[in-house]
């Protein structure tokens, strides 16, 4: 099993300079944080307050007539603890005038995190601030996240720590244990959790990603060294069929320098 040792005090620092440069070579002073009661979120609210101040972060608490009553509790006890302002939206009147009678499961969840993310960016727009997101690398590379929904950030300043890395950086920055310890869950409907959709667990899938991201090692030699081949095929079988959500819209070239594929200057660059 691969190991996860982050020197999570360096880690710390490199991404509270991350956020305070980003911000504010934008323009910007503020930040938006969706607060779900979960550990991604709480982990960039901690993070988010220590770089800008807690008096420049705002937390929008969005939950829905279907969401476990605890979501919105933990996501009170972080605004607590950070002592950050927040604001409460039930987007249930949203969400219920859209849909009339059943819907999937999944195509329902996915509304409701672009429900959330239009919330997150009006308030954003109302605050003059920006969107902070919480993807965390292990969401992003297996793609489990909705595509312009919860992946509708301005920055990710957990997008490079695996799921397994957070939990342990969650403990790191004390956020409250019992937002640590239990189950993932994007909360989207009545007993969802994250790894009985991705069909295993984030320990396991994250040992495999960190091998084929971050070592290049093949799926060959990953075999090789024990791991079951079901558990592998489901990790880079997620990969490869989500690689859309992690690209720019394809756009079709006829000019000598085309948005998304030679112009790819950041943010920031000189004029």
């Amino acid at each position: 099993m691969e190991e996860f040792n982050l020197n999570y005090e360096l880690v710390k620092e490199f991404i509270i300079e991350f956020i305070r440069e980003e911000t504010y070579s934008n323009g910007f002073k503020k930040c938006v944080v969706g607060l779900s009661g979960g550990v991604d979120s709480a982990v960039v609210a901690y993070l988010s307050a220590e770089a800008l101040g807690k008096e420049n972060v705002k937390a929008i608490i969005m939950p829905y007539k279907d969401s476990d009553p605890a979501s919105k509790e933990d996501a009170l006890l972080v605004v607590k603890k950070l002592g950050i302002p927040n604001e409460l939206i039930d987007i249930t009147e949203i969400v219920d005038a859209y849909f009339k009678g059943n819907v999937a499961n999944v195509r329902k969840g996915n509304f409701l995190a672009r429900i959330r993310m239009s919330v997150l960016f009006d308030k954003a727009n109302e605050f003059n601030a920006l969107v902070m997101g919480t993807s965390n690398k292990s969401e992003l590379i297996l793609g489990y996240s909705t595509w312009y929904g919860d992946m509708a950030a301005s920055l990710y300043p957990i997008g490079d720590l695996y799921k397994t890395e957070v939990f342990e950086f969650a403990r790191f920055l004390n956020v409250p244990e019992k937002i640590v310890k239990k189950k993932p869950s994007a909360d989207l409907w009545p007993g969802q959790t994250d790894e009985s959709e991705l069909g295993a667990s984030y320990k396991a899938l994250d040992s495999i990603l960190k091998l084929y991201i971050d070592q290049r090692i093949t799926k060959e030699e990953i075999l090789s060294l024990g791991y079951k081949k079901e558990l592998v095929d489901n990790a880079l079988n997620r990969i490869k069929k989500t690689q859309f959500k992690r690209t720019f819209p394809p756009v079709a070239k006829f000019s000598p320098r085309t948005v998304g594929l030679d112009f790819l200057y950041p943010h920031d660059f000189k004029v």
